[in-house]
């Protein structure tokens, strides 16, 4: 029986698309590869988020390819949208798919064997109109639930409207179908994932003619009527499209989880102007106020970027000072920033001073994983911070107090 490895980049949508593969693949005669096991075919599910993460792609394919020269690589995900050609000109690539082709890898790998023939299936973003859920878990016990994919947003900072076209999804009946599916099969608790999930409803290509236009709210209500699923997670929901209509309901609902996930990005409205961003900082405190009042124990994420092209240190102050209302005001946590910005080595870019108030940052708000943008693009790599790394931060800013606006915190690490 053929065997399969699967290695996938990036966010939770492309892991629940992974999962959905892989159960593809199995329906088709082709497991799983053990651990130890040479497999004939590496699956690489990519992401195209920062030039580092193409990067990282491209050292994987290439690794893959070292340690099993007779297996055939399929790539495909946001790399694979963007720059289909350099993928395929990767050493051992036999099938390059792009966003919208993930569902239909079976029939493009059987195709393969049995001409042997490398195949480049991948049309433009702007031409991609199809949507295909999915519902699966893969090797984790929570479920995975597509139920959008695109933006329509271009922010400044985003490659996502250029590698997963424009905003799709299901209905609403065909999800409450797949998440009774995985009730039945044993399934407790599904994450609702998407690109863009607070703009469900637009451009729904299996919505009967003349059906009302639905919303991400039926979506939730719908859900939560499912038996036997006791938990759901909303993965990440923009700031102006989490409407005080969800969140009430999530307060009172069966199976919602108070956990929201809120992308910030900064808290100076200078630069989310500068990053095309579709609210102000006003909206985004109206948010976590209401949370807070419905939900008093609610978790609230947020990510933040630092590094903006146009970003100053007085914006970043600003930034920063708005955080820390922010986290004493509600329980806002799981912050992401840019503790380590490329940019800052440069002396001659900025001065010392202000090189250590951005590289401390991270540390104050114990952060575990920091984005770091490099010079010339948005991000660099992902960089991980060792506990001994944050205890000696820690304890240089708290002896040479960078800034006296920021408090002194305990690192604590993320998982």
């Amino acid at each position: 029986m053929p065997t399969a490895l699967y290695h996938t980049f990036g966010c939770k949508l492309n892991f629940a698309e992974t999962s959905a593969v892989a159960s593809r693949m199995e329906s088709r005669g082709i497991r799983r590869a053990i651990k130890g096991e040479k497999p004939d075919l590496i699956f690489v599910n990519t992401c195209s988020v920062t030039g580092e993460a193409d990067k990282k792609c491209r050292q994987a394919i290439r690794s893959y390819n070292r340690r099993y020269p007779d297996a055939a690589i399929i790539v495909t995900g946001c790399y694979a949208q963007l720059k289909s050609e350099e993928a395929a000109a990767l050493p051992g690539v036999a099938v390059v798919a792009g966003n919208d082709k993930k569902g239909m890898v079976d029939e493009f790998v059987d195709n393969y064997l049995s001409s042997r023939r490398k195949l480049v299936e991948v049309i433009p973003a702007r031409d991609i109109r199809s949507f295909t859920p999915s519902c699966s878990r893969g090797d984790r016990t929570r479920y995975f639930l597509k139920v959008q994919d695109g933006c329509d947003c271009w922010c400044t900072y985003c490659t996502i409207p250029a590698a997963r076209g424009r905003s799709r999804s299901a209905t609403v009946a065909q999800l409450v179908a797949q998440a009774s599916r995985a009730a039945a099969d044993g399934g407790k608790e599904i994450v609702i994932t998407g690109v863009n999930i607070g703009d469900f409803g637009k451009r729904q290509p299996d919505l009967p003619d003349g059906a009302t236009p639905e919303t991400f709210l039926d979506l939730v209500k719908a859900l939560d009527t499912v038996e036997g699923i006791s938990r759901y997670r909303i993965s990440s929901i923009e700031p102006d499209l989490l409407t005080d209509e969800i969140i009430e309901y999530c307060a009172s609902s069966r199976a919602f989880m108070p956990h929201f996930h809120i992308p910030l990005q900064s808290g100076s409205d200078e630069v989310l102007r500068l990053m095309r961003r579709r609210y102000d900082t006003a909206l985004f405190r109206d948010k976590i106020l209401r949370i807070k009042q419905l939900i008093p124990d609610a978790f609230i994420g947020v990510d933040v970027m630092a590094g903006t092209r146009g970003e100053t240190l007085d914006e970043f102050n600003r930034s920063r000072d708005f955080l820390v209302c922010s986290s004493n005001t509600g329980r806002v946590a799981a912050v992401y920033c840019s503790a380590n910005w490329r940019n800052l080595r440069l002396e001659r870019v900025v001065s010392s001073s202000t090189r250590r108030c951005f590289s401390s940052w991270g540390t104050v708000w114990g952060i575990s994983r920091a984005r770091v943008p490099g010079r010339s693009e948005y991000g660099k790599t992902w960089r991980r911070v060792t506990g001994r790394e944050s205890r000696k931060s820690r304890e240089r800013l708290n002896s040479s107090r960078v800034s006296p606006r920021v408090p002194a915190m305990t690192s604590t690490p993320m998982n």
